[in-house]
């Protein structure tokens, strides 16, 4: 959608999420007496976890904040993703997120606040020996399960905190601006290990179980985009793909919400992109052609499109802060024409053909000296 320029059609989505805030707080403070909104995965409308998902017998030896299920328990960084998107509003648009602050900020609060509470409970200190937070227990996705320091919790972190940071010094009053500061400081490094003799992101520091089949390690690539074209060891990431999985579908399943094909498109990764493209927007076979599924869950099954949509726009056009850059993972054999918005309040027409850019227009005009045409020119 931001790309689509829809952003009025993401408000309903943020609205959700500020309607459901003060029962997310309530939870932390009824849970575990500690401030902070707590978001799970799979919520009701009201904010608090499916009732099925958080479970109907919930055993007594379990902590009653945490939901009962082998796929979502110590899930909260799906919200760190809306975080990052009322973020990019802002960046694109130069919109006025007043109102997004106190609810990012309350979201920032829970990690700070439920992580030292955490370590508290376990040991003589809120924080590593490096005064560092230990994000333990915590998953990586549905799939790596009681983590210390989950990729996306860490990454996720590291980027809203950064982008919030960011902003206009009217948006943040001096003493949270200070808080943010520091709790970026306190956020672990990536992990990182070694497969089959290369250097690969891992989904976690430490983890006891595998559950699902997401690719979190690749997170850092999408959606917090660490890693990427132009980008310091993007051969890293080109690893973390080649060969950083612990199960086969990781990386071969296309289904559903699976986000293989935006992986590949920002990488540069153009056949492979191309492939898996075709895939997700191939004809569903149903009465209506985008009524895909059911994938892993049902249908019609809006993530299904909806990550091959992304894919297509990652293939095509990819924004990092101001830099623009046109065709990074688009085959040679496709010809297009796009209207797209990229940050800045920009937007991008261009026409390709033969495997060349023949038309573009970018407006306003200044903001064409940000334009790389991948392949024609380096990325500084």
């Amino acid at each position: 959608m931001l790309k689509n320029g829809d952003f009025d059609l993401m408000q309903p989505q943020f609205d959700f999420y500020y309607r459901a805030q003060k029962n997310a707080e309530l939870r932390s403070k009824f849970y575990w007496n500690h401030g902070g909104a707590c978001f799970t995965e799979q919520m009701e409308t009201f904010g608090l976890p499916v009732a099925g998902n958080y479970s109907f017998e919930h055993p007594d030896y379990i902590d009653k904040g945490v939901c009962f299920s082998g796929w979502i328990e110590y899930q909260w960084d799906t919200v760190l993703e809306f975080c990052l998107m009322m973020l990019d509003v802002q960046r694109f648009t130069g919109k006025d997120i007043s109102e997004s602050i106190p609810f990012i900020e309350s979201c920032l609060v829970f990690f700070d606040e439920h992580y030292r509470y955490y370590s508290r409970n376990r040991t003589i200190s809120e924080f590593d020996e490096n005064g560092k937070y230990v994000f333990y227990p915590g998953t990586a996705c549905e799939t790596y399960k009681m983590t210390t320091n989950s990729v996306t919790t860490v990454g996720g972190l590291k980027v809203v905190l950064q982008r919030l940071l960011e902003l206009p010094e009217n948006y943040l009053v001096k003493a949270n601006r200070k808080r943010w500061e520091e709790m970026l400081v306190r956020i672990p490094p990536i992990t990182f290990r070694e497969k089959k003799g290369k250097k690969v992101i891992s989904p976690a520091a430490r983890w006891e179980r595998l559950y699902n089949h997401e690719m979190p390690q690749m997170y850092p690539v999408f959606p917090f985009g660490l890693y990427g074209l132009g980008k310091p060891d993007i051969d890293i990431a080109m690893n973390t793909w080649d060969v950083g999985y612990d199960r086969p579908n990781q990386k071969s399943c296309n289904l559903s919400w699976s986000q293989g094909v935006i992986f590949c498109a920002r990488l540069g990764l153009t056949d492979e992109a191309k492939e898996r493209v075709c895939f997700k927007l191939d004809d569903s076979k149903f009465r209506f052609p985008s009524f895909w599924g059911p994938g892993h869950d049902w249908s019609p099954d809006h993530n299904w499109g909806g990550s091959g949509s992304i894919g297509l726009q990652e293939m095509i056009m990819q924004t990092d802060n101001k830099k623009i850059i046109i065709t990074p993972a688009w085959p040679k054999d496709w010809d297009a024409q796009f209207k797209l918005n990229a940050p800045y309040n920009t937007i991008v027409e261009a026409k390709v053909a033969n495997g060349k850019v023949v038309e573009l227009k970018v407006t306003p005009s200044e903001r064409q000296k940000d334009v790389i045409i991948w392949g024609e020119k380096e990325i500084n």
